[in-house]
């Protein structure tokens, strides 16, 4: 299988340090895409940007923890606190999820709207992928895909880090056994990704490292880097730790945007000649590539 790279930064419309280092990891050309926090403060400036940015791929980073909703919180007090932030609770909302219809119709019309309002932005939707990776919900899952189909969902990301590179960042065996743990629920949700007929990427790489992709970790990651299609996500920012998020004090947002500008990985890439887009140039690809098999 041919492989493709997909370099995505996420929390786009976090914070105008976030935009900042966004637009010029897109303008210096190893950037491809861009997931957005439709909700989130400095979305407006985001959007602003994005539509300068012709050879940005930008998604949707459905918030359903940890950020802001689109609902104001009256229509969705099962999800939001009275300031409009969704709560930080994941195993217990995950569980509320599967036990309340009242809690599933409040996070249908939560997703409808943010599907929505990322729709009005007029921007091409390139993929979809939610905070934390929350997707790994079956009823969130299932959610995303019945509801993105009114607004032209074709891609999903799928956090499936491979297992060497999952002891990385600090992780060692927890990393491994939080992967291996997660591996079944990663397999289902490729599984109803290829029934529901959506492109998803084959491998990822972020999780064990979020928050210090830096340089050296791109070159390892380059170095290795497996057959298919394979995205690389980052927090990149001109700014570092709690500035750009309360929630985010030890992440090295602006090594990561240092490692998105640098000549080394941009003259790594170009030496790997290995195709890279967002899931947009993916999906043509791939459809390219099959288009010229032989019949037999």
């Amino acid at each position: 299988m041919r492989k493709f790279l997909i370099v995505t930064a996420d929390d786009f419309g976090l914070h105008e340090t976030v935009n900042e280092a966004i637009e010029q990891s897109s303008r210096a050309g190893l950037l491809t895409a861009a997931s957005l926090m439709i909700a989130a403060p400095a979305a407006a400036d985001a959007i602003r940007r994005a539509r300068a940015l012709p050879n940005l791929r930008v998604g949707l980073h459905l918030v359903l923890a940890d950020g802001w909703a689109v609902l104001p919180p009256r229509l969705i007090p099962a999800l939001a606190d009275s300031a409009g932030r969704i709560r930080s609770r994941m195993l217990v909302d995950g569980l509320r999820y599967f036990a309340s219809p009242r809690v599933r119709r409040q996070l249908a019309a939560e997703i409808r709207a943010q599907y929505a309002a990322f729709a009005r932005t007029g921007l091409v939707l390139d993929h979809v992928n939610v905070h934390k990776h929350f997707h790994l919900h079956p009823t969130l899952l299932n959610m995303l895909l019945c509801i993105g189909r009114d607004f032209g969902i074709s891609a999903v990301r799928v956090p499936d880090e491979p297992l060497w590179f999952s002891m990385r960042g600090g992780a060692g065996i927890w990393g491994l056994a939080g992967a291996l743990l997660l591996a079944p629920w990663v397999a289902l949700m490729k599984r109803r990704l290829r029934a529901a007929g959506v492109s998803c990427n084959d491998h990822l790489f972020g999780i064990a490292c979020s928050g210090s992709m830096d340089e050296a970790r791109l070159l390892e990651i380059l170095g290795r880097l497996p057959s298919g299609a394979t995205e690389i996500y980052l927090h990149p920012a001109t700014a570092s730790g709690a500035v750009v998020a309360a929630s985010m004090p030890e992440y090295r947002h602006a090594d990561e945007l240092a490692a998105l500008l640098s000549p080394q990985l941009l003259a790594a890439v170009a030496a790997a000649a290995v195709p890279c887009g967002g899931y947009r140039d993916l999906i043509e690809s791939r459809a390219a590539g099959a288009s010229r098999r032989p019949a037999w």
